[in-house]
């Protein structure tokens, strides 16, 4: 089998020889932010709302961005193309830079930028299975807003589910509140209506989330975004989440509460089938294209 190939500065090189150095700020500070996106019939989902993302975190952070969206999604193609990736997840890296470990930085770092591909988790146009979330508190850091790989609260979230037996996590504030699950956006349906937590620096604004809204505005389902707590959730009668490596996933249970049937509800399956519609009609080309 061959290995799979990594986009490193402008390179695409063999994993086994794609190595960065010691010193990068993404390594001793999680100075970096990502973007995760969805690979959907050898095309990239979402591509500009992830972009769009992309320049902001990286705005946010003051790190600058060394290339142009349609020099980064030639790029990313060719990453997809090198690695015959049909269907699957593309993970876009960039840190501030390499440099002797200091707390504060300055102009004169050279972002690092890496991407790669990894399969799909769940085969896109089969109906999903519906999953089980676990509760843990939410203790990341107050700017959840930005895309940071400063993801350690997530991973001891995510290693509780995972030991539980659970698929994700369901993360809850001090107050009672749900935030949002581990990795994904988390939605609940009661009646004929679709629970949303507006966007704010408590949460990610995941993009993957935003695509799904605009469905189900299409649709005409009914949003009311407001905090919720973990007790309306458990007795929605259907629950979701979204994320670019899974697109639109049910939930059956919530720490062995069971959801609604514990299965895929219509309403999910509607907005999962309507997702996957809108993102085939978006894929990006550049204008040369």
């Amino acid at each position: 089998m061959s290995e799979r190939i990594i986009y490193l500065n402008g390179d695409f090189i063999a994993e086994s020889h794609a190595k960065l150095s010691v010193f990068d700020r993404g390594l001793l500070f999680a100075d970096a932010v990502y973007e995760g996106f969805g690979i959907l019939d050898g095309q990239i989902v979402d591509f500009t709302y992830h972009m769009d993302r992309l320049r902001r975190s990286l705005g946010e952070l003051s790190i600058p961005m060394t290339f142009s969206i349609d020099e980064m999604f030639h790029a990313l193609m060719g990453l997809i193309e090198k690695n015959d990736t049909k269907s699957g997840f593309l993970y876009l890296h960039v840190t501030r830079g390499a440099g002797d470990r200091a707390f504060h930085y300055h102009d004169q770092y050279v972002p690092n930028i890496f991407a790669f591909t990894q399969s799909e988790k769940f085969a896109t146009d089969h109906t999903p299975p519906a999953i089980e979330l676990l509760t843990y508190p939410d203790l990341r850091w107050a700017r959840r807003d930005i895309k940071s790989t400063n993801l350690l609260a997530q991973v001891m979230a995510k290693q509780a589910a995972n030991q539980a037996g659970a698929y994700e996590a369901l993360m809850v504030d001090s107050n009672g509140f749900v935030t949002e699950a581990g990795s994904s956006s988390f939605f609940f349906i009661k009646g004929s209506a679709l629970y949303v937590r507006p966007v704010s620096n408590e949460i990610l604004h995941g993009i993957t989330r935003q695509t799904m809204l605009r469905v189900a505005k299409e649709r005409g389902i009914s949003l009311i975004e407001r905090k919720y707590s973990l007790d309306e959730a458990l007795a929605s009668d259907e629950a979701l989440v979204t994320a670019s490596s899974i697109y639109v996933l049910p939930v059956g249970k919530i720490d062995g509460n069971i959801i609604g049937d514990g299965k895929a509800g219509a309403f999910t399956l509607a907005l999962r089938e309507g997702y996957l519609a809108k993102a085939r009609d978006e894929f990006y080309t550049t204008k040369a294209s």
